[in-house]
């Protein structure tokens, strides 16, 4: 029944996708943001998630590429769903993607997208669950300390030029506390921000991480929709 219930919605996500990137091509959400860069260092006494890439993260700082943005896009005045997609590089070369949006904290609103005017005091989670050994678990990032951000993507750009961006990482189970593993410090990145910026928790997730199969019917045909390059 899940599983039915996943494919429809994915299929109804998919449509809605596709019709919106015709009119808002090439990305149908989140088509204004602003990139950042800088490094994530994993806190030591961080508990077990289940997942080998945050659990093993201890003493290892990586290199991260992130993108904050409005998800409608609406203007700077009114709140927005916003993103935080966050790329995490490996010394081999390879990356992992993770995607986060403005939610709730506690259960059952970490389930809930919550539109924000800017990321001051804002939750960002993944909102469905990695498959890990020890089961589902979720990811959310927050300000720390909490910070008055400009909502605007220019003025946002000067703050974190005169003070990075401290973010905090964590991982729950769906229904228990967050257990924070990594502290991420981002400024402005020198790339401007384009359509060819593309992340892709699909194709590059968490090492260690699974998906499950009614998550992949959900996410999957609507991300390819609102990631695939009209041509004509």
């Amino acid at each position: 029944m899940l599983a039915g219930l996943a494919q429809v919605a994915g299929s109804a996500l998919r449509g809605f996708f596709s019709l919106l990137r015709r009119v808002r091509h090439p990305r149908p959400i989140h088509s204004r943001g602003l990139v950042l860069t800088g490094q994530a260092t994993p806190i030591r006494e961080a508990g077990p998630s289940g997942i080998s890439w945050i659990d093993d993260l201890r003493g290892r700082p990586l290199e991260v590429t992130a993108r904050l943005s409005r998800g409608v896009g609406l203007p700077d005045e009114l709140p927005d769903v916003l993103g935080l997609a966050l790329r995490f590089h490996a010394d081999d070369g390879r990356h992992a993607d993770v995607l986060l949006a403005s939610t709730g904290t506690g259960f059952p609103f970490r389930f809930v997208l919550v539109p924000r005017r800017s990321a001051t005091g804002t939750t960002f989670g993944s909102l469905l669950p990695y498959r890990s050994p020890r089961g589902p678990v979720l990811i959310c990032a927050r300000s720390v300390p909490s910070r008055v951000l400009p909502a605007e993507l220019g003025a946002l750009r000067r703050s974190l030029e005169e003070q990075p961006w401290r973010v905090r990482l964590y991982h729950a189970a769906p229904t228990r506390v967050w257990r924070p593993f990594a502290q991420v410090l981002l400024r402005p990145a020198a790339e401007v921000d384009s359509a060819e910026l593309r992340f892709d928790p699909v194709g590059h997730p968490l090492p260690g991480s699974t998906t499950y199969p009614w998550v992949r019917r959900v996410r999957e045909p609507s991300y390819r929709a609102a990631q695939r390059v009209i041509s004509e």
